[in-house]
């Protein structure tokens, strides 16, 4: 396997990369661009609301079939189909004109993603046991490097050139990602001689592998955690003094802190689990995310808050790729590509509710004690991390037999 794996790694990160740019491009103008080309001057809060939110509620409940469909033909061929269905998909929103369709799209959109959990499924099923660790911190890092580069492309590209033409800037990004799955990703270990198992049976496999749930519930609630603040962040900023003309860029560059941290300390997070166990990687992680939340109640200067938020992201940055580590673990290799799915679902579930309920409660409590219920939610979900370890697959006498026969699938 050596000679395939670092190649297909630096692939794989092009291709994430891509495609999480390709989506955050069109983020900072979605509400402008519902009212400017789209014509919708009432209720426009809502509008954005739900074209956002329902990309995620199609792709949480699609994923679990997806990752079904990758166990039993690979998860290449699911790079491939979501790589050229989203580059379509982002070029027919060019010639959209109807807000009705535009959601339709959208929901289009969520029901043919799974790119980025294909391609750490196939890291994580196709990288020597020794260097899934690193691999995936590295994994972690495409994700966040395109969600910091996107938005400053889609400003770019949508200030030269149109809202319009963003979307087909999204299109030609998100096609290169595509291209670079078709022809350099190489996938060496499958199975295609099992049949395809039903997604009722791959749930009801999941509820039985109680350290695959754990850390689906873990993974929820650290996405939540980090949602929960997408809507305070930039009126916390106006809170500290900022002037609402420089609000968006000093809360821009708020966000990309945490980005920039993760992208420094995901692969060395990684190495490190490799050495000492992600159990453990992962503790450290949740303790330095529920203290950096706590810490940022105390802090009312926006150069220290923006110090804090990056410091933060260097310890955040190890739960993810910890997660991701311990999902390989815990669960055979035949169904790791539909884990990983049901992980996106999980993820793109707390991403819809995240931002819902952190607006409900900034809007009911000072966002000031949110940062401090964040912070003990984290610290709780460390305490359980440490006490349960779910990082260990359940012995065969935990397994009931339907469950083995499932997994054998």
């Amino acid at each position: 396997m050596n000679f395939s794996w670092k190649r297909n790694l630096i692939v794989l990160w092009l291709g994430v990369f891509f495609c999480s740019t390709a989506y955050t491009i069109s983020i900072p103008f979605l509400p402008i661009f519902l009212h400017t080309s789209m014509g919708i001057n009432e209720n426009l809060e809502i509008w954005a609301g739900i074209s956002f939110g329902i990309t995620f509620l199609a792709s949480a409940l699609i994923s679990p079939y997806w990752g079904s469909l990758a166990d039993k033909y690979g998860r290449k061929p699911m790079l491939i189909r979501s790589g050229y269905s989203l580059a379509l998909l982002y070029f027919l929103t060019y010639f959209i004109t109807d807000p009705y369709v535009f959601i339709v799209l959208r929901i289009f959109q969520g029901l043919l993603a799974g790119f980025v959990p294909a391609s750490i499924a196939l890291v994580g099923t196709n990288t020597p046991e020794k260097d899934v660790g690193y691999a995936l911190g590295v994994m972690a890092t495409a994700g966040a490097t395109g969600n910091i580069i996107g938005p400053l492309v889609g400003g770019v590209v949508s200030h030269l050139w149109g809202n319009r033409e963003a979307f087909l800037f999204s299109g030609c990004v998100v096609l290169v990602a595509a291209l670079i799955a078709t022809f350099f990703v190489k996938e060496t270990k499958l199975n295609k001689s099992g049949v395809r198992s039903r997604v009722s049976e791959d749930l009801r496999a999941a509820w039985a592998n109680r350290p695959l749930m754990a850390l689906l519930g873990v993974s929820m609630m650290v996405t939540c955690s980090v949602m929960l603040l997408e809507p305070l962040l930039t009126v916390y900023v106006l809170q500290l003094g900022v002037s609402e003309h420089e609000a968006s860029l000093s809360a821009g560059i708020i966000f990309a802190s945490v980005g920039i941290a993760t992208v420094i300390a995901s692969p060395r997070w990684g190495r490190l689990g490799s050495n000492i166990g992600f159990t453990k990687i992962l503790f450290i992680g949740l303790i330095g995310g529920a203290v950096g939340n706590l810490l940022q109640y105390f802090f009312t200067n926006l150069y220290g808050f923006g110090i804090l938020r990056f410091v933060y992201g260097l310890f955040f940055a190890a739960v993810y790729p910890s997660i991701n580590a311990m999902i390989v673990k815990v669960t055979e290799p035949e169904f790791r590509g539909r884990a990983f799915s049901l992980n996106q679902s999980s993820n793109q579930l707390a991403t819809m509710l995240g931002p819902v309920i952190g607006g409900v409660m900034g809007g009911l409590i000072p966002i000031r004690v949110v940062f401090i219920l964040n912070g003990l939610a984290l610290l709780v979900t460390a305490l359980v991390i440490y006490y349960k370890k779910p990082g260990r697959k359940s012995s065969p006498s935990q397994q009931p037999a339907a469950d083995a026969q499932v997994l054998a699938k």
